[in-house]
């Protein structure tokens, strides 16, 4: 790749959108599986993979429990990083930026689009804190089944989403000999301005 040029926020999330389309051509199971890592109030850090739900000029989008570890770290420091990984491309996209919570209208509509076992399955966990066992999980999932049998399940009140407003991109493409191409965009007066890194 030859060096890019400034461009905008649309851009930047488009080329997301096209390594996720090549990445499901190549076979990629799970081609919007990315890494989120956030910081608790002690300081320590703490990754999981999480799924991309939308990106578009506001940001990356993503959903959990509100009560899970991810979202508490999020209370306390909205500061986080995604990395979207492509064995079969050899390619990274890293994004740091701040979270927001999405609205309720956003989070509404996406939890309607879920599968009924998933949408049960967002009531009867408690994200994030200690289970007994399996039995208990699946007694949980039963209830929520009954409670809600014959009518559309609705979202629950500590489930929502969270959207990474970006402050930095950067793409990795991978090389021989460990010569990797990396540009990392920030925004400047005309969009947003990439830089070359050492590999």
């Amino acid at each position: 790749m030859n060096d890019p040029t400034p461009c905008t926020i649309d851009a930047l999330v488009a080329r997301i959108e096209d390594a996720i389309a090549r990445a499901e051509a190549a076979g990629r199971l799970i081609p919007e599986g990315m890494a989120l890592a956030t910081v608790g109030s002690d300081g320590r850090p703490s990754v999981r993979t999480v799924l991309l739900k939308g990106a578009d000029a506001r940001g990356l989008v993503f959903y959990t429990n509100l009560g899970s570890r991810k979202s508490r770290d999020l209370a306390g420091d909205p500061r986080a990083a995604l990395c979207l990984w492509w064995d079969v491309l050899q390619e990274q996209i890293l994004v740091e930026g701040r979270c927001e919570r999405v609205s309720d209208a956003e989070a509404d509509a996406y939890f309607a689009t879920r599968p009924r076992g998933s949408q049960l399955g967002a009531w009867a966990s408690r994200q994030s804190e200690p289970l007994e066992s399996r039995e208990a999980l699946e007694a949980r999932v039963a209830e929520a089944a009954r409670r809600f049998e014959g009518r559309e399940v609705p979202r629950p009140p500590f489930w929502s989403g969270f959207r990474l407003v970006p402050e930095r991109f950067e793409f990795w493409y991978g090389r021989p000999d460990r010569l990797h191409d990396r540009f990392v965009y920030t925004p400047g007066p005309g969009g947003w301005v990439p830089h070359r890194l050492h590999p």
